[in-house]
Parts: structure tokens; sequence; C-alpha cells
């Protein structure tokens, strides 16, 4: 049995795409971490002016747009989630100068971007809600400001997704207002149409700067009532406020008024426990709401019982049935999904489901083969694809994220001792993630910046992408990954079905057209295992395998975090060689 060599240069004449666009199924999204990409000035923050300096690196991975995570006027409370001005870049990243030439630096090279627009909240410091704060009827209208309940406790007994009180002292009013997320992030109220015509206006002035994309943050939980009730006892309050069915309405309107006048722009919504059922909704093509969505549920298998703070091995079956049912729920119903393993709030993938300590390439490589050759776009988060992993750290001021220091006070409050709280922090943080992009082995630096990072690196001297480029075999292998989806139809756009539902160790499904299929098999775990192949695939092509397997015969012996696809064309019966 051959592998297949696939050429780049023939990809146009193959699916004959001169002169139109290609479509969001064939695309893959890069996420890029603003502050912790690349350093050009020396302050130990990355910068628009670093990340145009690493604009060849981003091309040589084929990748076709880039996610943004927010660089606007911000004070930082959550690295940026706290928007204070729109319309403006935070002088810690550089200019709208710096941006426009950064949009003209990609588009060079074939890449678009796509900006994060954080819509739930506002920065309290944010010109409306200062307003408000200052006794304007008008902006109090844009937040959800209440009075005290009787008692003189808060309006409703909402939790805060960063703990304590959903609600804050509104000033000397003796009201409160909303907040969701952290005290500094005030929650917009969308009843009020102005809110709504704000957002849209927002939306309209990047894409006046050449912006093709926008991820909407935590879009489903936009749809609170008019009257917040108290949540019932043992149930979460988040169940008042999540997928409500006015989300819909508003994602329509938005999309009227904004990203839906250009239909090859690209959104992409965050979802906060979203149901498939919403899922498949916000992305059916003819409700006009979002092009995909992200959803977490498969990385919450390594949560105990639904809480974070904890530390588990994941339930590799839970994770075999919630990427199956999603597949198989979205294709069924003409979803669309965002896939991905890791982004700036989740620990690196590599260390919850894979072995960094012996597999650590396999591992990567044997992830991402789950989710480019799935049907949805893949997005690829910065540095998973030279297999960067969890930094090393040792005590809790080496965290810099205000949720990991919320959740270590309150994991010491619940009776925790110092080691095992910090532990748990340091499993589960967002910093896992947010590290500097590892450019080199120097010391302290990463090669990411001249001056002390605002994060500090710990295993630059292993894993940079320097070491990786010259002779590594991850970032080759993304790129491989990343041309199949481009150059075959069967991936980007084929129907999807499960295989192997009851095996213990492999996860694995096809992808089929009416003129090909490919059968995907990845084994999740550190010790060989056989699979009996189907038997039209006896014979069918290697399309690609992390270790450069070939099979002969039936049955595929799978080594450790070993990933294979095999091609076979329905037109020949088999064998596609």
């Amino acid at each position: 049995m051959k592998a297949v060599t696939l050429s780049l240069s023939s990809l146009k004449s193959e699916l004959g795409l001169e002169g139109i666009l290609v479509r969001f199924s064939q695309k893959v999204i890069y996420q890029i971490y603003p502050k912790s990409f690349y350093d050009s000035d020396g302050d130990g923050i990355g910068d628009l002016r670093g990340i145009i300096a690493k604009v060849p690196y981003l091309s040589r991975l084929n990748i076709d747009m880039i996610w943004f995570n927010p660089f606007f006027v911000s004070p930082q409370r959550d690295n940026g989630y706290d928007i204070e001005d729109y319309y403006q870049i935070d002088s810690l990243f550089g200019t709208m100068a710096d941006f426009d030439e950064l949009v003209q630096a990609l588009k060079a090279v074939g890449i678009d971007v796509m900006l994060d627009m954080v819509f739930n909240h506002t920065s309290t410091q944010h010109e409306w809600f200062q307003k408000a704060l200052a006794g304007d009827p008008e902006f109090q209208q844009y937040y959800y400001i209440r009075p005290a309940k009787a008692d003189g406790t808060p309006p409703t007994n909402w939790q805060s997704k960063f703990g304590g009180s959903a609600w804050a002292p509104f000033g000397e009013t003796g009201q409160y207002y909303l907040h969701l997320y952290d005290q500094s992030q005030a929650d917009l109220d969308w009843h009020c149409p102005a809110v709504r015509q704000a957002c849209a206006n927002i939306i309209n002035y990047w894409q006046s700067k050449g912006v093709r994309g926008f991820r909407f943050d935590v879009i489903n939980v936009i749809g609170k009532d008019v009257e917040l009730l108290d949540a019932p006892p043992a149930m979460s309050s988040k169940l008042l406020y999540t997928d409500r069915p006015i989300v819909h309405d508003y994602l329509q309107e938005l999309n009227a008024a904004s990203f839906g006048r250009h239909p090859h722009d690209i959104t992409v919504g965050e979802l906060s426990s979203a149901t498939l059922a919403n899922s498949i909704a916000y992305t059916q093509p003819d409700r006009h709401e979002l092009s995909m969505v992200f959803n977490f549920h498969h990385l919450k298998v390594d949560y105990d019982h639904g809480n974070k703070w904890t530390d588990r091995q994941f339930d590799f079956m839970a994770l075999k049935k919630i990427i199956n049912d999603w597949a198989q729920g979205m294709a069924a119903a003409d979803g669309w999904q965002a896939l991905f393993w890791n982004n700036h709030d989740q620990p690196r993938a590599v260390n919850r489901f894979g072995d960094v300590v012996h597999y650590r390439e396999k591992s990567a490589e044997m992830l991402a083969t789950v989710m480019h050759l799935l049907r949805g776009t893949p997005f690829i988060y910065m540095g998973e694809e030279i297999g960067m992993t969890d930094p090393q750290y040792h005590q809790i001021e080496d965290y810099v994220d205000i949720e990991s220091h919320n959740a270590y006070r309150q994991l010491r409050a619940q009776g925790h001792g110092d080691r095992a709280a910090f532990h748990l922090v340091h499993v589960k943080s967002r910093d896992n993630a947010r590290t500097p992009m590892q450019w080199d082995e120097s010391p302290k630096t990463a090669g990411f910046t001249t001056g002390t990072p605002w994060l500090k690196p710990t295993n630059q001297a292993t894993i940079n992408v320097t070491d990786e480029l010259a002779h590594g075999e991850i970032f080759s292998y993304y790129q491989r990954l990343i041309q199949l989806r481009k150059q075959l139809t069967v991936i980007s756009d084929g129907d999807y079905q499960p295989l192997f539902l009851d095996h213990p160790q492999v996860l694995a499904y096809l992808r089929t057209t009416s003129q090909q299929q490919v059968a995907v098999l990845n084994n999740f775990f550190g010790r060989k295992t056989t699979v009996e192949l189907p038997p039209e695939f006896v014979g069918a092509t290697v399309l690609i395998s992390n270790y450069g397997t070939t099979v002969a015969g039936n049955a595929v012996i799978l080594q450790p975090y070993e990933s294979i696809a095999l091609l076979r064309d329905l037109n020949k019966g088999g064998d596609s060689r």
C-alpha cells in the first residue's frame, strides 16, 4: 500500500478554484493571543508589530485566517475581555496604523483577519457605563441595573463565573449592576435597541478596515430576561440565562445589520454550556445567524462532577460520545462547528489527553488528526503546531490570570491546603495556554522579548520554533493536515459516520462523499492496540499517518498515540491508487 503525496501547486486547478472564493469548510483558522505572540519593543508584552514580524512564519503554515484575541483599549483586568473602547487599539499593542499595516501584510500572503467581539459586557471604565454611573438615564438602559431585595441583599442569587455574587453595588445609588464575569465587566442589556445598534456599528466599522471574520465571546448568554429571578435551590443560575430563545432573534438582527451584508465573511460564536439543538440552530445557513460555533463539552471530560477545579483522568468513552454526537448531529441537520482542542482559556490539550513525557510529538499529532479530519472548521491555537505544553510553575505568584487567583482563594477557603489548592490551579489555569510563544531556547525569554516576559516560559529549552522547524515533526505534520483539507472535498465537505464506538482505546470515524471515503483511526493511549478494518478498506491508500505506517491485510496495529487515515475511491471499488 502506498502513501499519497499531494501538491499545493495543483490545488486550484484540481478543485476549480481559480477566481472564486474558497468555502469556509476548506479553511483553517489560527488563533493568536497578541499579548503572548511576539514582542517587538522589549516591554515584555506581545504587540501588533511583533505579529507583522512573524507573518512569514504564519504564511509557512498555510492557514487562511487569524483570530486575534482582543487588543482594544482595556484596563486589562481580564486580559482584554474588559473592553473600554471598541474603536481604538490599546497602546500596549500598538496603533491603528500598526493594525492597518498588519491587515495588509497578512492579506498579501492570503491570510484574513478575525477579531474578537465581546458584546455580553463592557469594562466598567467604558464611556457607556461611566455615563450610566453619572446618572444618564439613556445609558442606564444599556446595563442590568436593579434595586436590592427588601433585605438589602443583591437582586438575585446568581453567581459570577469568576466566583461570588454576580452583582456589585452601582456606585452610591443603593442599586446593583449585573456582572456574570469579573466585577469590572458589566453585562450589557440587549433588550435595549441602542445596545444592539451599537454592536452592529462596531462590526461595520471593523469591516470597513478590512476585517473578514468575527468571533463573538460568550454570545449565547446575552438573552437574559427583563425580569431576573432567583435560581431555585439546587439549580445553577446559568440555566436562567444561557441559550434563551431570544438569542436567536438578536443574532438574526445583528446578522442583517452588519456581517450578513458580506456573505463570505466568517462568524463564530463562543457558546457557554450550549445544547446541540441550539448549536445547530445558530449555524443553519437558512436561519442567517452564525457561520459556526464553539462548544466546550469535550473539554469537560476531565472535570469531576462538572467541577473545573479538580484533577482526574479524562473519561475517554465520554469524550468519544461527545465528539461523535456533535459531529453526527451537526452533519444530519446542516449545522457547522468550529473544531478545536486548545485556546486561551484552556490548559494545553497535549497535557490533558496525551503523554508529554514519553509521546509528546505523537500525542500532539494524534490530537491534531482527530480535529483536522472531522467535519467542521479547524482552529489552531498558537504553539499547538510545535507541541507546546503547560508551564512548570511552582507558586501561585507565577500566575497572572484573575480567574486562577480567585479559584486559589476559594479552594483555600473550602479547606484545601496550600499545596493542594495550588496543584488544582496548576492543572486547570487559563495561564497554561497564555505563556509566550517559544521562538527559541533563550533562557527566561524564549525569544519572545528582549525584556522580561509578562508571563514566564519554562520549557523553551526543549520546545521552540527554531528547533521544530530545523528537525521537528509536528509543524510539518500540521502542514500536511491543512493541505489535505484544501485538496480533498471528502475532508472539507464530506459526511460523517462513526466507527468502533465501543473500542476502549480508539476514536474512529468515516468521512464520505459520492466519490471518496476516508477512514480515520486514532489511538488515544500509550499502548498498542489492533483494529479490524472494514472490508471495503482493505487495500485502501494511506492518506496520512504520524508513524508513516503502511497497512497489509485487514488488521491495523496502532502504535501508542498513532493516527492513520485511509482513502478509497468509491468509483473504483476500493483501491484509490
